[in-house]
Formats: structure tokens, C-alpha cells, sequence
């Protein structure tokens, strides 16, 4: 029976880390989606009760707390179930896995404005922001193209559901770049990450 829910939205790559960390833990039973829009100019008020920050994904617990954002929610995900292997215990491995989370949910920040920018009228556009932003996609693909062995050297885990999760949106959101190209190692490690039941269970639709 569920006892969890999640607002939730189909293209969010933040919703996404936390569905695939629900189907890859089993926890799917638990879990209820509520589709919740969001906007920057139109304020969710049934959800700025739960979260005041009106962002998703938030997640409800049974006893009415409301944990946020998705590093939180996906930690606390990981401790209901007790033989979890998703978050290494301590060492190298556990900070080259937040490492990696840190690094797919900052590319997801930093798409999403790129494409909030490019979709505003040419004559309101930041070109300099647009520049910027195409700059740190470009360097963080890169880098993750030079990290490929160690990824792959890797337990599967939650850094490997970010990076992969923010690997959808820009192929997603972004078609038009066709990455791929310029970084096929890369391209065939999302390939093998979409793979996977949970993230094709949880898989965007195009925009």
C-alpha cells in the first residue's frame, strides 16, 4: 500500500533521479504520483503548503512531513530499504558517487536555464548567459567522456542515475545539438543507461 506521495511531472530531470531510485530500489508499491505543475509566474498555492519553495519533486510522507529536494528525497528513499547499494557506505567510493549527483543535477540546473533563455524572443535574450551555459554543457560532457572508465568501474549507483537522468533532458530538451557526435563513448553509456528497466520505466516523453 502506498504510503508515499510524490508530486511529479513527466519532464522534470529531478522527478526523474527519484522515479528511477523508486524502481531500482522496489519501492514502487510505496510510491504515489501526483502530477503537479509548476510555473515561475503562476505560484502552485497547494504546493507552496508543502514545500514553500513550490518546487518538485516533493515528496509527502505518512506522518505529513514534506522532504525536498531530490538529494533529500533520494537519501531518505535509500534508507527504507536495508540492503540498499545505491549510496556507498563511506571512502573514495561515496564521495566519487555525490560527486557524480552533484555533477548531473548542476548540468540539469544549468540546462534548464539555457533553456528557459533560448526560449524567451530573440530581442530578450542574453546572449552572454546563452554562451555561458553552452560552455558548461560542453565541459561537463567532456569531462564525463574522460571519466567513462571510472563510471563504468563503478558500482551502479546514484551517481550514475543523475548523470544518466541529465543525459535525458538534454537529449530530450535539446535535440537540435546532437551531442552524440561529438562525444559518442558518452552517448553509448546513456544508451546503455536508458536501457535499464527503471529508466525505461521512467522515461521522458519528447517534448
Amino acid at each position: 500500500m502506498s504510503d508515499l506521495v510524490l508530486h511529479w511531472s513527466p519532464l522534470s530531470p529531478f522527478v526523474r533521479k527519484v522515479m528511477c531510485l523508486v524502481h531500482e530500489l522496489g519501492l514502487t508499491p510505496r510510491v504515489s504520483c501526483v502530477r503537479t505543475r509548476v510555473a515561475r509566474q503562476e505560484p502552485n498555492l497547494a504546493l507552496m503548503a508543502l514545500n514553500p519553495l513550490i518546487r518538485i519533486p516533493t515528496l509527502e510522507l505518512a506522518d505529513g512531513t514534506a522532504l525536498y529536494d531530490s538529494v533529500v528525497i533520494c537519501e531518505y528513499l535509500d534508507s527504507l530499504v536495508s540492503d540498499a547499494t545505491l549510496y556507498p557506505a563511506a571512502g573514495p567510493a561515496r564521495w566519487q558517487a555525490l560527486r557524480w549527483q552533484a555533477l548531473g543535477d548542476g548540468l540539469c540546473d544549468t540546462l534548464i536555464l539555457w533553456r528557459h533563455e533560448r526560449d524567451r524572443p530573440p530581442e530578450q535574450r542574453q546572449e552572454a548567459m546563452l554562451r555561458a551555459s553552452a560552455l558548461k554543457v560542453e565541459a561537463s560532457l567532456a569531462l564525463l567522456e574522460r571519466e567513462l572508465e571510472a563510471l563504468d568501474g563503478a558500482a551502479f549507483g546514484i551517481g550514475h542515475i543523475a548523470i544518466g537522468c541529465a543525459l535525458g533532458y538534454l537529449a530530450v530538451r535539446f535535440a537540435d545539438l546532437n551531442w552524440q557526435a561529438d562525444w559518442p563513448g558518452l552517448a553509448q553509456w546513456h544508451a546503455a543507461f536508458e536501457s535499464r528497466p527503471a529508466s525505461h520505466a521512467t522515461a521522458p516523453p519528447s517534448a
